[in-house]
């Protein structure tokens, strides 16, 4: 049954609309449990009252209970219904009314529960309270096998042919059973009137219904696992055929297998072409950062490199004027002061080479520093996109065993079988059978010829067949002449020939 519930206040106004005869055609108060009045408006204003203790605003819970307006619920089931949302929504041994209303041939229920726990003076929390309502209208629905609006179906049940990539790995991980099967077909058994509607509901839960070998009616999933449609939603098969028709308009396994495999395989190459885009949008924004440091680390070094020109060449100065000219210089060469200063020159020059080799290094070593902890988010961003290729090549090759043995059956189902006689060891004698008279021409006996596989057994069929005007016809066909005109020109051919000694050379 339909659930519809609200938090709210206005004990007195939901009171009497309760007992609003107006609209109604009936009004039944069937209980008043937990308040000291016995009647609505007395415990409304007896929940105010309470609720006054408190901040609470909305001291109240009122939820409608619907069933389908063609079926016939008993007290019972809505009771049971509302003693299972005080469990599922905490509200147990909560006071509560129960009014039945009757308008326009349909009966339906409100049940008002008060928040207010006197024993705390706090109001219960009503958390996720749709939700979980929502799961019981779904089981409600279930447990009576009636009609579900498609509203109450699982969203999260989708079709696996159109996830996206993360969709496709989420639903990996959480796995699905036979229980998750078992409740989807239910849910689409009960969303649906007609053979066409319960075809449109699987088929948007990635599942095809199809006619089974043995079962009559049965489901071929995105995995390639047939599931019987009798068994999955608890009918009798009799109950099944009356619902959905004779399942021989419906495609074989073998063709809904190929069907599914080739969604499948669209749909792989939709994750794979979006693991791609998405890698090479990452990798454009790491690319970014690299030439962006790379062009750093370059202009860097131009300014250590024109620093350290800079210096050197200030250095190289205050060491050459350290030497005197003219008659000094003389002097100092004479005395050995000339050597002793360029030797300590070169001995800085030297300390200076290191120095700025040095800094050099350590600038070139910190933006190598810099650039490898780039290069690991690079290479980190291949493996994930190799991977998770991977990871897509491997869930492809699994289906494609899967429904291998569909896809083969499909494909020699639509080769034609080879035509033609085998081999065999005396194919003289099964096409003498077949020869054609004598009357026909060449060409029209080659043709009455059986079909051959192969241009040997053409030519022992030809070499086989009758020679004469059969074989080779000419023309314009030769007279027919007497036997004894024959025989004549027999012996004058003979005659005209040498006569040739039966003894042999050696022996002359």
């Amino acid at each position: 049954m339909i659930i519809k519930a609200s938090q709210r206040g206005g004990g007195k106004a939901l009171g009497l609309h309760l007992l609003k005869t107006e609209e109604n055609e009936h009004v039944e108060v069937h209980e008043v449990r937990g308040f000291v009045s016995d009647d609505i408006v007395g415990a409304m204003k007896e929940a105010y009252a309470v609720s006054r203790g408190t901040r609470c605003k909305q001291f109240l819970f009122s939820v409608s209970l619907n069933p389908p307006e063609t079926e016939r619920v008993s007290v019972e089931t809505f009771e049971a219904v509302a003693d299972r949302i005080e469990r599922k929504t905490g509200l147990d041994d909560q006071p509560r009314i129960i009014v039945f209303h009757e308008k326009e041939g349909r009966r339906h229920a409100h049940v008002v529960w008060s928040r207010i726990d006197v024993d705390s003076m706090t109001a219960v929390n009503m958390s996720h309270f749709k939700t979980k309502l929502r799961d019981i209208s779904r089981e409600t629905y279930l447990e009576h096998d009636w009609r579900m609006p498609k509203g109450l179906m699982n969203s999260e049940a989708r079709d696996p042919r159109n996830f996206t990539l993360a969709e496709w790995q989420q639903a990996k991980r959480m796995g699905e059973n036979a229980r998750d099967l078992k409740a989807m077909m239910q849910e689409c058994w009960a969303v649906s009137d007609s053979r066409a509607a319960f075809e449109q509901a699987l088929n948007e839960r990635g599942i095809l219904l199809a006619k089974g070998d043995r079962r009559g009616h049965v489901a071929v999933t995105h995995q390639g696992e047939v599931l019987s449609v009798a068994r999955y939603t608890d009918k009798k098969a009799k109950e099944v055929r009356a619902k959905l028709g004779e399942p021989d308009t419906l495609p074989s396994v073998i063709e809904a297998k190929a069907h599914m495999a080739q969604d499948m395989t669209q749909a792989f190459n939709r994750h794979a072409d979006e693991a791609r885009t998405k890698h090479a949008a990452e990798t454009m924004q790491l690319q970014l950062r690299r030439r962006e440091m790379a062009a750093s680390h370059a202009a860097e070094r131009q300014r250590l490199d024109a620093t350290q020109k800079e210096r050197w060449a200030a250095e190289i100065r205050e060491r050459q004027e350290r030497f005197n000219k003219g008659f000094r210089g003389l002097w100092d060469r004479m005395t050995g002061q000339h050597a002793r200063l360029r030797k300590q020159n070169e001995l800085e020059s030297y300390a200076a080479l290191r120095r700025d080799r040095e800094q050099r290094d350590a600038l070139v070593s910190t933006q190598l520093q810099e650039r490898q902890k780039l290069q690991v988010q690079l290479r980190e961003g291949r493996q994930r996109q190799a991977d998770l290729l991977c990871e897509l090549r491997h869930d492809r090759n699994q289906l494609r065993q899967a429904f291998a043995p569909a896809t083969k059956k499909t494909l020699s189902e639509k080769v034609p079988p080879e035509k033609g006689p085998t081999r065999s060891a005396g194919p003289a004698v099964e096409q003498a059978a077949e020869r054609p008279p004598a009357s026909q021409s060449g060409r029209e006996a080659e043709a009455a010829l059986p079909p051959l596989r192969d241009h040997f057994e053409r030519l022992v069929a030809l070499r086989e067949a009758p020679a004469g005007p059969t074989a080779q016809p000419s023309k314009q066909p030769e007279p027919e002449r007497d036997v004894a005109s024959r025989l004549q020109e027999f012996r004058d051919r003979r005659s005209a020939e040498p006569r040739r000694s039966n003894t042999p050379e050696h022996d002359r």
